[in-house]
């Protein structure tokens, strides 16, 4: 586990990528249960959110990726104001509850840590966050993914 993230576990609330928690919210339709994610709810608060669902789109969707300044779904449509809707609605959601600490699905285009694709749909991965994971960082919310537990 990344020594950071621990030091900063059992302390305040956690906000958490509810798809890591089984939540059916990704764009599949199910969940990316994360048994590293869901141990955590035997001694941590964890706040569960899904910033594509609070930013209005529906569940299954149309997968998006993240391409130059905007996030495409891959039949064309710009979903960018709806990632930009569902970052701000998690951010409200993180200081409500006084998160300073984020755990969140990598490789997501709203959620990704560090990883995101490429925006051509086509399965590459490169460097980048996610549309919400910016936001949060940008705040001073410190921003781990599964892959950190």
């Amino acid at each position: 586990m990344d020594t950071i993230l621990k030091a900063h576990l059992h302390s305040k609330p956690i906000l958490v990528s509810a798809c890591l928690l089984g939540v059916c919210c990704t764009y599949r339709g199910d969940g990316n249960p994360n048994p590293a994610v869901i141990s955590l709810l035997d001694t941590c608060t964890l706040i569960p959110i899904c910033p594509e669902q609070m930013g209005g789109l529906p569940t299954p969707r149309t997968p998006a990726e993240i391409r130059g300044n905007g996030v495409w779904m891959k039949d064309g449509t710009d979903v960018t104001i709806e990632f930009q809707r569902g970052a701000e609605e998690a951010l409200r959601i993180a200081t409500l509850y006084g998160c300073d600490v984020a755990i969140l699905k990598q490789r997501s285009p709203s959620c990704g840590n560090a990883l995101i694709y490429d925006g051509t749909h086509s399965g590459v991965v490169i460097e980048g966050a996610g549309i919400t994971a910016q936001k949060l960082r940008a705040a001073g919310i410190l921003v781990f993914s599964e892959d950190d537990l």
